[in-house]
């Protein structure tokens, strides 16, 4: 397949389709907090598609510098799309309809006790960013042909658990679960078409907490 994923009517229509044709699992997350993160679809500033990666700063309370997708959690009534949006919003300062939204993948429960919906949204052509100095240290545009290098994702075995690890090789890093989990998804299905299940990968032990 092509790696060139230029940003145009055809890459949306093609994603959207595929997202629509996935038989989505969502889970009834009982005792878990709810959260959405999004997957969200944007220029590079070269014409080439790419999606919106965040550093979270060092003064947070939890995951202090650690690699995120935008999001957080629920309002009380409030729902993945719409806490989506509103997230994207306030995290890197972008603010879009909600037609924008493409779809959802499956849902993926972590070891802190959430329950994450992933949320596609299409920015589209290159917009301006500013990170909320609060919540994001760094904001990156990550291509999706990243997504496609050799030994990507990557699965390691740690002995507190029987399921497999996963790492995605982004920008000099490793990108863990659940952030990993939720890319690794986006690329199969929404870029391949491929009806591929994360919520049996696990993550690594410092993000149980």
């Amino acid at each position: 397949m092509t790696q060139d994923f230029s940003v145009s009517d055809d890459l949306r229509s093609a994603m959207a389709e595929r997202i629509d044709a996935f038989e989505r699992l969502p889970q009834d997350g009982e005792g878990l907090k709810r959260a959405a993160v999004t997957m969200t679809v944007i220029d590079d500033g070269e014409g080439h598609g790419a999606f919106i990666l965040t550093r979270r700063t060092a003064k947070m309370n939890r995951h202090a510098g650690q690699w995120a997708l935008p999001g957080g959690r629920l309002d009380p009534g409030e729902t993945p799309e719409k806490a989506a949006l509103r997230e994207l919003e306030e995290e890197v300062n972008l603010s879009l309809p909600p037609e924008a939204v493409l779809g959802q993948l499956d849902d993926y429960p972590t070891r802190s006790g959430y329950l994450i919906t992933p949320v596609v949204i299409w920015a589209g052509e290159t917009v301006d960013l500013v990170a909320n100095p609060d919540e994001v240290a760094a904001i990156h545009r990550i291509r999706f042909c990243v997504l496609f290098k050799p030994g990507s994702p990557e699965f390691v075995s740690i002995p507190e658990s029987d399921r497999p690890v996963i790492r995605m090789p982004i920008a000099g890093t490793k990108i863990h679960a659940p952030t990993a989990a939720v890319i690794y998804q986006f690329r199969e299905v929404a870029l391949s078409g491929k009806p591929t299940r994360v919520a049996h990968l696990e993550q690594p032990v410092f993000a149980w907490r």
